[in-house]
């Protein structure tokens, strides 16, 4: 079983933590299983690729590589770096919301 997570694809984060400490980008992927998650443009690495049929040249690609999920932070509407909870909603939905300015997040 995998753990859940409050950070999902698509959401706009802040790393807190390392060599990019205080960038901001968006979630390509969460990889739950080693608590990870991939931000758009952050902890770029270069990968030597073998020729192969779809790239006959081979060469040197760059990639984003994973980031620990506890390094990235949330940011809400008004661009803050938060926490994230989960309440009823409205609707009696399940929904995220900022722990530091109360609002629902999309």
């Amino acid at each position: 079983m995998f753990k859940r997570f409050k950070i999902k694809k698509n959401d706009l984060v802040v790393v807190t933590a390392g060599d990019h400490n205080g960038k901001q980008g968006r979630v390509i992927e969460v990889d739950r299983k080693n608590d990870r998650v991939v931000v758009e443009g952050i902890n770029m690495v270069t990968k030597h690729r073998k020729p192969d049929a779809k790239n006959p040249q081979g060469g040197r690609e760059t990639i984003a590589a994973g980031i620990h999920i506890s390094n990235v932070k949330l940011l809400d509407g008004k661009g803050n770096a938060t926490r994230v909870g989960r309440r009823v909603g409205s609707e009696g939905k399940l929904e995220r919301f900022s722990k530091k300015s109360g609002e629902a997040l999309k």
